[in-house]
């Protein structure tokens, strides 16, 4: 490995051999700008007191770290869910578009794009340009646009113009080539709010940067509740991977700490049906950056398939497949059926209805065994009001 450590990328953007920015020409002064400032405007007194008030009194952070204890007494572990569902907005999106909606200011842009699968990450960029007064454009596939109904409507109240995605599968990965050709096409006044830790550098860093504040708050949690920072395992859902980067993010270089990512197997990891990039993926470059990507032999990208929009997409954040590579982070994979049972058993044992995203993590319990003394810590990373259609379906 070179001198970067987990959590900090080389000067180029890279965690081991992932990483960089892979960009058209036109894109290059703007992807130079942010990487030129956003370290120095991200450090700056102001930008940090601004970002730490608005957390607290907008977000509504530290969320509460909560001792599950029918969930634990049934798998004879300690497992603590954090709850990132209990944000403003219903999940841990709203961390990161808090953090870019300053920096965008901050860099005189007038007008803001984003792209969203489960539309969490539309919503929170939709959220913050009504907060701040600016002109907000979110691109959705047109299939997530009918699966996610009333996160579009949530967007449109808030005054979001949704752009549906009608190429290829019509979900995230489509969503997110239509807001790099918008952004090509309006370099001078237009920040992209990428809602996950991929995309060209600075982007990957800058993301688990602003979603950092997850781990900050576990390790002085953690220490409240049982007298050490650090907990034996955190388990995260991984689609591109930003809660799983934010939930890791102060516990990468403590080596102790054992980081399990699940990602989303769809109808089974071989089934032609499944978004598990790190068990079908080769390295490629997919949106700007070199990682693990689900492609052909000819380097064409594979379509994904998962129940949840969020992890619906055919790669995965360079950190993590870094994570991967490197053997530091445990990737397994739940199926589509084994996340709709973990959200209905969540909702029946603990009375949080989770979203379907971070079912796929809870539903690692039924495939690994923790030992009593074990500290688990899951991210949850988000409020299931949004899968309320599907989980409708499957109880029919």
């Amino acid at each position: 490995m070179s001198t970067t450590t987990y959590q900090q990328p080389s000067l180029q953007g890279y965690y081991g051999k992932f990483g960089g920015a892979y960009i058209p020409e036109m894109l290059h002064r703007n992807v130079e700008e942010l990487r030129n400032r956003y370290l120095e405007i991200m450090q700056e007194t102001s930008f940090q007191k601004e970002f730490r008030e608005l957390l607290k009194d907008y977000v509504g952070r530290p969320t509460p770290l909560y001792l599950a204890k029918r969930l634990s007494k049934e798998f004879n572990t300690q497992i603590y869910l954090k709850r990132e569902d209990l944000n403003h907005t219903g999940a841990h999106k709203i961390n990161n578009t808090v953090g870019q909606i300053l920096l965008a200011q901050r860099l005189g842009k007038k007008r803001i794009i984003a792209e969203t699968g489960a539309g969490q990450h539309g919503v929170a960029t939709a959220t913050v340009c009504a907060l701040k007064g600016v002109e907000c454009i979110v691109y959705m596939g047109e299939k997530d646009i009918e699966r996610q109904a009333p996160n579009v409507a949530r967007m449109k109240m808030l005054g979001a113009k949704v752009i549906p995605a009608t190429s290829g599968s019509k979900t995230l990965k489509d969503a997110t080539n239509e807001a790099i050709r918008d952004w090509i096409n309006n370099p001078n006044d237009t920040h992209y709010i990428i809602g996950s830790v991929v995309g060209p550098h600075p982007y990957p860093d800058m993301v688990a940067k602003f979603q950092s504040v997850i781990s900050e708050e576990m390790r002085w949690q953690l220490k409240e509740k049982t007298g050490s920072e650090l907990p034996t395992h955190v388990l995260a859902c991984v689609g591109g991977g930003s809660n799983a980067a934010g939930a890791f993010y102060h516990f990468l270089d403590e080596l102790s700490v054992q980081l399990i990512a699940v990602e989303a197997a769809g109808h089974g990891v071989n089934s032609g049906l499944s978004a598990a990039t790190t068990q079908l993926g080769k390295p490629g470059v997919l949106h700007g950056s070199k990682s693990l990507v689900m492609q052909t032999e000819d380097g064409q990208v594979v379509e994904p398939h998962s129940i949840s929009a969020g992890l619906d997409y055919p790669g995965i954040g360079p950190l993590h497949a870094h994570l991967f590579d490197s053997g530091r982070g445990e990737f397994l994979s739940a199926t589509d059926e084994e996340a709709l049972d973990a959200a209905f058993h969540l909702a029946k044992m603990e009375g949080i209805i989770p979203a379907l995203e971070t079912a796929h993590a809870l539903a690692v319990f039924n495939q690994k065994k923790f030992k009593e003394s074990d500290v688990v810590v899951v991210c949850l990373s988000g409020r299931g009001d949004k899968d309320l259609a599907t989980y409708m379906k499957a109880m029919e």
